[in-house]
């Protein structure tokens, strides 16, 4: 067991994003300070966790110096703040490897839509972050890259694919960075490393050409933070770039609501048993909830017919198919996919056999939210854990191992989080509970489509009420 981080006596100190901004604005540090603090601390830590897809600290230290002089022409609110953007979004001048490395890279000719907003809301982007390959696997285990690991168990995985961002944020590197959720991959790392990962509705934040062309758009992106107010703060900021008029607004959420909410409490996924700890810690915050007044109602499972894990199975192996199949035409032909793992090769296989049952199963997932939506009739939220197990081992998940065994260890753990990635529902896992292995446990809550202001404010009145531990007050 090996116990990571950063944080120490340097111009980043212990302070989340707001703090760094409120900081910045006073003159307590500058832009430039921040950035050599944010990159010492990756060179610092990175070694063990193995975070690090793509390094861009020049350019990094050349956007501090336009921020410091006024010069570069962008005026967001977290203008100086040092961060990182997973390596799945096109930023001009850098490749983007997905996580794999089938082929040879060459740099993206112009920022992607996402990094267009996220780099206008003044945030330095130090380099891109490492992710399982593709984003398919819930632990990134590559057999020549390497595992992410767990910043506060080095023996344990730092989950999903944005793995690379949240160990970083955990460790004290950044005080957030980019993260983007297909089937969890904003809540699932934000659960194992103790941090806020909110998956907003869908529409909410923009995606680049190649996700908007899904026939289902089940991938989200989003923040992961280590305080309620980044995340909230940053969805207010990317709302003043660029809102979506067919959602209700975020606004500036602040504070917890006022308004006591009617909660569904359910510990049983679709097909698959939660672990006896998972379902007891989900309780306990559930308890915690109706002391807070709020009412509280224990379901049998969730509101989705069980055909729903399927469906969503076959249309994730899809997108791998699409990978395999057309690599050649989306990443030149140096793609050699003998270089793929056993995860992508073996979706892609899986599709191909059930390639007839795909437009059913498209069909049904487009509506899915018919189901969910009759629950919320009589419901605010829904809490769940966010995964039906512990955190697992590093090899738990080896890409190297006969797919059949990945595929349903995969589906064992992950077995929460996809609904809301094809319902578009918003979805926000909060670290609000403790294996007994002494990780971080995250406990899940999503709403109705549109209505990710309400999760900001409960997530704030739970932050208050049961404050998580960050890994600063270790250091």
């Amino acid at each position: 067991m090996q116990y990571v981080h950063a944080f120490g006596d340097d111009a980043l100190g212990d302070s989340d994003t707001v703090g760094l901004v409120e900081r910045l604005r006073s003159g307590d540090v500058s832009a430039a300070e921040l950035v050599e603090a944010a990159i010492a601390r990756t060179e610092a830590v990175n070694p063990q966790l193995n975070g690090l897809a793509y390094r861009a600290f020049d350019r990094a230290r050349e956007s501090a110096r336009q921020s410091g002089s006024g010069s570069s022409g962008i005026s967001g609110f977290f203008q100086g703040v040092p961060t990182f953007i997973k390596d799945n979004v096109s930023v001009a001048g850098m490749p983007t490897m997905q996580g794999a490395d089938a082929w040879q890279p060459h740099p993206a000719a112009a920022d992607g839509d996402f990094a267009k907003l996220y780099l206008n809301t003044g945030l330095i982007m130090l380099g891109k972050t490492q992710l399982s390959e593709f984003g398919f696997s819930a632990s990134a285990e590559h057999p020549r890259i390497g595992a992410v690991r767990n910043p506060w168990n080095t023996d344990y995985t730092a989950a999903a694919s944005s793995s690379g961002s949240a160990a970083f944020v955990a460790a004290g590197v950044v005080p957030i960075a980019h993260a983007n959720d297909g089937g969890g991959s904003i809540r699932i790392p934000a659960a194992c490393n103790g941090l806020v990962g909110l998956k907003p509705s869908r529409g909410r934040l923009p995606l680049d050409k190649d996700l908007r062309a899904m026939p289902i758009r089940i991938v989200f992106n989003g923040v992961v933070t280590r305080s309620v107010r980044d995340t909230a703060a940053f969805y207010a900021e990317a709302e003043r770039i660029a809102r979506n008029t067919k959602l209700p607004p975020v606004g500036d959420v602040r504070a917890p609501g006022t308004q006591r909410l009617r909660v569904a409490v359910i510990t049983q996924s679709i097909a698959r048993e939660t672990s006896p700890e998972m379902r007891e810690l989900t309780c306990k915050t559930a308890a915690l909830l109706e002391e807070l007044g709020h009412r509280v109602d224990y379901l049998d499972g969730p509101p989705v017919p069980a055909y729903f894990a399927d469906d969503f199975l076959l249309y994730w192996a899809f997108l791998a198919t699409a990978l395999v199949k057309g690599g050649r035409r989306m990443f030149g032909p140096t793609f050699d996919r003998s270089r793929l793992d056993n995860l992508t090769l073996g979706l892609d296989r899986h599709a191909t056999r059930h390639l007839y049952r795909l437009p059913l199963a498209v069909a049904r997932l487009a509506t899915i939210r018919r189901h969910t939506a009759r629950m919320f009739r009589n419901y605010d939220v829904a809490l769940t854990p966010t995964l039906a197990h512990e955190t697992p081992r590093v090899g738990h998940l080896d890409p190297t191992a006969d797919y059949e065994q990945i595929i349903d260890r995969l589906m064992d753990w992950v077995a929460f989080t996809p609904l809301q990635n094809a319902t578009g529902e918003p979805a926000i896992s909060l670290p609000l509970a403790e294996s007994a292995a002494g990780l971080p446990v995250g406990m899940m809550f999503s709403a109705p489509l549109g209505h990710d202001a309400r999760l900001l404010e409960l997530a704030y009145e739970l932050e208050a009420a049961k404050p998580w531990r960050t890994m600063a007050g270790r250091a």
